[in-house]
């Protein structure tokens, strides 16, 4: 049986909206990508430039939106887990191995695993995993943006940024908001 795995990352687990979003990606290992790195070292523009190319020639990939009642339910990090879950499950044709970034893995998984902590700057598949979450997970904020343009989400994309607690002062949380963590439960008293 020919070793498949997946690189598994997410993005998105400290802002105070949006969804967590997890990617899973296989590899071909004679389609390489070049540039690949960690999300966070790479430009807007590196990253957009990277995603259809990691599209294109993986094996497999899959990206998973964990969404706010979801994180507001289960806890940051079982949300974060959750979403690794799903995405390797449906992967197809289905990982046999998988390397997860953090030092934490999710239970129940359909093939071996193993955590990688720093795995978004070691690993090709997790860096591919990385960019998809990353790239998934700021447009879908610019459409939240569309929709609630009083927060900023299109700057700021979530993060606990000066003007995004200015603007959750003012306006109180959208919808969006993650209730269970404390700066957006304090304006819910204001």
């Amino acid at each position: 049986m020919k070793r498949l795995v997946a690189g598994v990352d997410e993005a998105g687990c400290g802002p105070l909206a949006g969804p967590v979003v997890v990617a899973a990606v296989i590899l071909n290992p004679r389609r390489r990508i070049q540039g690949l790195d960690d999300s966070k070292k790479l430009s807007p523009a590196r990253r957009e430039a990277l995603y259809p190319q990691i599209v294109e020639r993986a094996v497999a990939w899959r990206i998973e939106f964990v969404r706010v009642d979801e994180i507001d339910t289960l806890n940051i990090l079982q949300a974060r887990l959750t979403g690794m879950r799903r995405a390797l499950y449906a992967l197809s044709p289905a990982a046999t191995h998988a390397r997860i970034d953090g030092d934490r893995l999710p239970v129940d998984l359909p093939c071996h695993a193993e955590a990688v902590v720093g795995g978004d700057g070691l690993e090709p598949a997790i860096m591919a995993a990385s960019i998809l979450a990353k790239v998934a997970r700021d447009r879908a904020m610019v459409e939240l943006h569309a929709l609630f343009p009083q927060y900023g989400f299109d700057r700021h994309k979530g993060y606990a940024s000066q003007s995004h607690l200015a603007a959750l002062r003012e306006h109180g949380p959208c919808p969006h908001h993650r209730r269970s963590f404390s700066p957006v439960q304090q304006t819910l008293f204001l």
